[in-house]
């Protein structure tokens, strides 16, 4: 028995759990979808903060990296609104082809194959996880840039309590989550376009001297160094400045979030965010050689600049402290497009067998919960193993982005080839493609030979050791696959005798409630175990399924009543077997995103109606178990079973033998 105390110990805990999560939606709501979706400018917050965000680290690296070179900033500034522009469009084109979201995966499994599909889903998959991890880190960076150096050691512990706040927020819910961001996100506009127009035109005495300067220094450097010297320079800081398009791609990887129609809603979000990316860091390259801007130990340049630029102004440090802070900010914005697009992969890696399926559940919430958990445990090792380090994060993020941007615009390219009969436009699409290919691959390469033994190796090998998890997860899968298909070649077409009973389900009979999912060979032998393991003794059979509602479903209402309908007739074909086997029989059915309680529910509603009832399910048994197979199989059949127990009603789960 379960003290008073105990009881209330309980309640408390369920009402702290419950506020952090939230209120669980309702599936029957008619504007549900329309409710919790993003419109361009909620999801130019969300999702395009991801790509703005970068200019606090992106311009930074590839500044630094010029060394005393700084006047190519110029060409730099100049060739980074060109790739933010060739990318941005290029992934509109990907909108429009690809509608329902998953970008980069999505693009690579359909033009180049599942083998591609799987490196580019596994390389997204990290990248995401390095979105979270690099905006975290360097939003620390930007807070701690007006905080004394003694105060940095403290750096990793503030991360990991940013990245936990995170995890709490996005288990609430993507709009909920950018709705509480979206203030950030304002101040950050206004005060970042007050500072690059500061800049640049109460400065403009300096264009004249700036263009002297680039004059004097590319003789000097040729005359030292080379031009191909030059060239390697400015592709190297180019190369290393790649963080600055890590963004880029979020808005196409989660289109199932948006407001319908999607892909009008997708290209506009995208145009927000490459117009205000391709200007923040086209301006602040212009603006760091203006001013000159020199590195100080424990800040940002983008501190330096905005101390510089508002020293003159009534409060200028206070002015510059909001600058910063709101950067740091939305940094932290950004980080929430990890939360967003990384369960979004795993959802559509677990469809196609790559992750476990688990992967593809919602919560109560209609989050990716399990998803957004692993997100952020994955992240909050990034942050302890590099000590929040933005340089090192940036060049893993950059490898992985690349790699999936190299991929999707080899896809579209090939996509283009296959319709030009269609597409009267198709060579110029092609040409954009091509361009953004060679832009994304050439980053890729010099990025990765550049800082291989920087942090670039942990990268190639952390992308290696998920795909190739993915293969052995994809083996485990079609095998068991292969032995339920053995079942379905036996069990779907045996002959039935006899006429059919008709006859209504009688309340006061002993009642077999098989639980379902679709009808298929492992139902049908759970009805026949059932009937020869307990011969004579059941008069009813009631078959209860649920309709859950994954990733895969949740994509508006008419997936939502697709999905019901499909699983009423697995039903009814279920009915039509028993009565043909002599059995009275019905069917009932639940709509849910959590099959444990919904199906708990159905079936105690059910035995309260027919009191001489018995559960029954059917569970895979592997000849010898490994520890892996908790995690790829659900175990619900054990959940459903200690829950009804608990409650008093009997269930019986029958094996099903796997020759795995």
């Amino acid at each position: 028995m379960i003290s008073n105390e105990e009881e209330a110990k309980n309640n408390i805990f369920v009402k702290i759990l419950g506020a952090v999560k939230g209120a669980p939606k309702q599936l029957k709501d008619p504007n549900l979808f329309h409710k919790i979706s993003l419109i361009p400018v909620l999801a130019w917050v969300g999702l395009g903060a991801d790509g703005l965000s970068s200019s606090s680290y992106g311009p930074e690296e590839a500044y630094r990296a010029l060394g005393s070179h700084t006047y190519l900033a110029i060409f730099l500034s100049i060739a980074t609104v060109l790739t933010v522009c060739i990318i941005s469009y290029a992934y509109s084109r990907i909108i429009e082809n690809f509608p329902h979201g998953g970008g980069g995966y999505i693009v690579a499994t359909h033009m180049l194959g599942e083998k591609a599909g799987v490196v580019a889903g596994s390389a997204l998959l990290i990248d995401y996880v390095l979105t979270i991890t690099v905006s975290i880190a360097a939003c620390v960076a930007a807070l701690f840039s007006y905080l004394p150096l003694d105060f940095h050691v403290y750096r990793v512990p503030a991360a990991c309590f940013l990245c936990l706040l995170l995890i709490v927020l996005n288990i609430r819910g993507v709009k909920e989550s950018i709705s509480v961001m979206a203030p950030i996100f304002v101040v950050f506009v206004i005060t970042h376009l007050l500072l690059l127009i500061d800049g640049v035109f109460t400065h403009t005495e300096r264009f004249v001297p700036l263009i002297n300067d680039v004059q004097t220094g590319i003789r000097q450097d040729i005359s030292s160094i080379g031009i191909v010297g030059v060239i390697m320079l400015f592709l190297r800081a180019y190369s290393l400045g790649g963080g600055t398009y890590t963004g880029i791609e979020a808005v196409s990887n989660s289109l199932q979030i948006m407001r319908e129609p999607r892909a009008q809603t997708g290209k506009r979000t995208m145009f927000y965010m490459a117009g205000s990316l391709a200007f923040t860091a086209g301006v602040l390259f212009l603006c760091y050689v203006l001013i000159d801007v020199k590195p100080l130990e424990g800040k940002t340049l983008n501190a330096v600049l905005a101390d510089y630029l508002f020293a003159d102004w009534t409060m200028g440090s206070t002015i510059a402290f909001i600058t910063i802070f709101s950067e740091g900010a939305l940094l932290l914005v950004a980080a929430q497009t990890g939360f967003v697009g990384g369960p979004g992969v795993m959802a559509n890696m677990a469809v196609d067998s790559w992750f476990p399926h688990r992967f593809g559940a919602l919560s109560e919430r209609l989050t990716m919960s399990n998803g957004i958990v692993l997100m952020g445990a994955m992240s909050l090792i990034l942050i302890i193993y590099t000590h929040c380090s933005v340089s090192a994060l940036v060049i893993m993020y950059s490898i992985n982005v690349f790699v999936t941007f190299s991929l999707s615009q080899l896809g579209m390219i090939r996509l283009c080839i296959r319709r030009r009969k269609e597409d009267p436009k198709w060579i110029r699409h092609l040409n954009i493609h091509v361009v953004g290919f060679l832009l994304c691959a050439s980053i890729l390469v010099i990025t990765t030979l550049e800082k291989f033994t920087e942090g670039g190796w942990m990268t190639l090998l952390i992308t290696s050791a998920v795909v190739g998890i993915c293969y052995l997860i994809r083996s485990h899968y079609k095998t068991v696959r292969d032995g339920i298909s053995e079942l379905d070649k036996t069990l779907l077409d045996f002959p039935t005798p006899g006429p059919a009973n008709n006859n209504p389900v009688n309340k006061k009979d002993h009642t077999a409630i098989q639980l379902v999912t679709g009808y298929s060979g492992f139902g049908v032998h759970t009805l026949l175990s059932v009937l020869t393991t307990f011969p004579n003794t059941y008069k009813n059979i009631i078959f209860v399924s649920v309709a859950v509602i994954d990733s895969g479903s949740f994509k508006g209402i008419e997936e939502v009543n697709a999905l019901e309908q499909s699983v009423k007739k697995g039903l009814e074909k279920y009915v039509e077997l028993a009565r043909k086997l002599g059995f009275a029989a019905d069917c009932r059915m639940a709509t849910g995103t959590d099959v444990v309680e919904t199906a708990v529910n159905l079936c105690m509603e059910i035995a309260t109606e027919y009191p001489k009832s018995t559960v029954f399910t059917g569970q895979i048994t592997f000849r010898l178990e490994k520890f892996y197979h908790k995690l790829l199989h659900n175990e619900t059949a054990f959940a459903i079973q200690r829950h009804l127990q608990w409650h008093g009603l009997t269930t019986v789960i029958l094996p099903i033998r796997m020759r795995v």
